[in-house]
């Protein structure tokens, strides 16, 4: 007999209907809800899991329950001040965010050459330094939700760190308003590259620590090893991109392919998956090419202190809003801007009418939201039990995926 579980009907919106009813289920299936409670949904996701027995048949997502409206926000707000707004989608990334979207406000406005090489190094240290801080809750919680307390608890003790430089720089801790449309909000403090040097420093044996702690665990490998493995095919035909694109082995970074800001000048690697302890594109993968990734963007921050520690035109004269214009009026066109986020490609497309300092449309390309769309092709035939380690494997940030 099939027997259908659900929330009280108080708890579901005439939005969120169940799309699967007991009438349509076999025998021996049935429907559970896994979240918006659960925390291993980081959040606010619900789970309409069609199981038989413990053997996942279907999984399908329910969105809208943040409420973002990152959208509508930006068709009524001039394009500066759109920007404390992008800090709140993918909230774990915020510098990562503002630097696409403010790249792509200067390349419509003609001003993308203007910017002085300081600003565009400061631009990339602090991205940086904010893609090893989400990779660190990735990693963290990812363990966390499989039974591993000890690395979330480590991980999160340096990402401490990492929040207080980039609150040091800007003020606040998380949404930082920091990267400015043709410039930054301030110069770097007194003393930080020094203070970031002596973390870097600090941080170097601490990745290799924590990989040993949590991604050669024998029990961790065994939970992810040949788990939710996401074929090259089907990450391409769905549009995954990010560390899930590369764990299933294809080098592809935007910092690579687009060359944008100072990439170019600098070297560093892509890490891809190698399928070492499963398949190739296995939950493993994705995992230990985060934690590959935190090692090479070490060598970008390194790389970015010893330019900013040699440029002699730091002066008190040098102002990183020198660019930033006055009033911000695009010429009509339609424009498209993409960059390499710790979770993939983050997408904005622009229409500008040419008459208003608003935009006509602001779109988000987000990486959580198409990455989330592949879950029910990598879940089906798993356990229940192994949906929760594919679920933590795409590193979702609920704020990229009801925007």
């Amino acid at each position: 007999m099939a027997v259908q579980y659900q929330y009280h009907p108080d708890h579901l919106t005439k939005s969120e209907p169940l799309k699967y009813t007991s009438d349509e289920l076999k025998v021996g299936e049935m429907i559970l809800n896994i979240g918006p409670q659960h925390p291993s949904t980081h959040g606010v996701l619900r789970l309409e899991v069609i199981t038989d027995g413990e053997v996942i048949r279907d999984v399908v997502s329910h969105m809208g329950y943040l409420h973002r409206c990152f959208e509508k926000h930006a068709e009524a707000l001039p394009y500066n001040q759109i920007i404390p707004y992008v800090d709140r989608m993918d909230y774990m990334a915020a510098m990562n965010s503002e630097h696409a979207y403010a790249m792509g406000v200067e390349r419509m406005l003609g001003i993308s050459d203007k910017i002085p090489k300081r600003v565009e190094y400061i631009r990339v240290l602090v991205a940086e330094l904010n893609r090893i801080a989400s990779h660190f809750v990735a990693i963290g919680t990812y363990g966390l939700d499989i039974g591993a307390v000890t690395p979330f608890l480590w991980m999160m003790r340096d990402r401490e760190h990492l929040m207080r430089l980039l609150e040091w720089v800007c003020g606040a801790r998380m949404l930082y308003n920091y990267i400015w449309i043709g410039g930054l909000f301030y110069d770097l403090p007194v003393g930080f590259e020094e203070r970031c040097t002596d973390f870097i420093n600090y941080l170097k044996p601490k990745l290799t620590h924590l990989e040993n702690l949590l991604i050669s665990n024998k029990i961790f490998i065994d939970r992810t090893a040949k788990v939710g493995t996401l074929d090259l095919d089907l990450a391409i035909n769905y549009g995954i991109t990010g560390p899930m694109l590369r764990g299933s082995g294809l080098r592809f970074d935007l910092r690579k392919v687009d060359g944008y800001s100072v990439y170019p000048e600098l070297e560093f690697n892509v890490p891809i998956g190698e399928g070492k302890m499963g398949e190739v594109g296995d939950c493993w993968d994705r995992t230990w090419v985060r934690m590959q990734e935190c090692h090479e963007s070490v060598k970008i921050i390194e790389q970015c202190l010893r330019q900013l520690s040699s440029d002699h035109k730091r002066t008190r004269s040098f102002d990183p809003r020198e660019v930033v214009p006055k009033k911000i009026r695009p010429k009509a066109q339609d424009f498209y801007v993409r960059a390499e986020n710790p979770k993939g490609e983050l997408g904005y497309f622009f229409r500008a009418d040419g008459r208003s300092e608003i935009p006509f449309r602001c779109k988000a390309r987000a990486c959580s939201f198409v990455n989330l769309s592949v879950l029910p092709e990598i879940s089906r035939g798993h356990l229940l039990a192994d949906l929760i380690a594919i679920v933590g494997s795409l590193d979702l940030v609920m704020g990229e995926v009801d925007r």
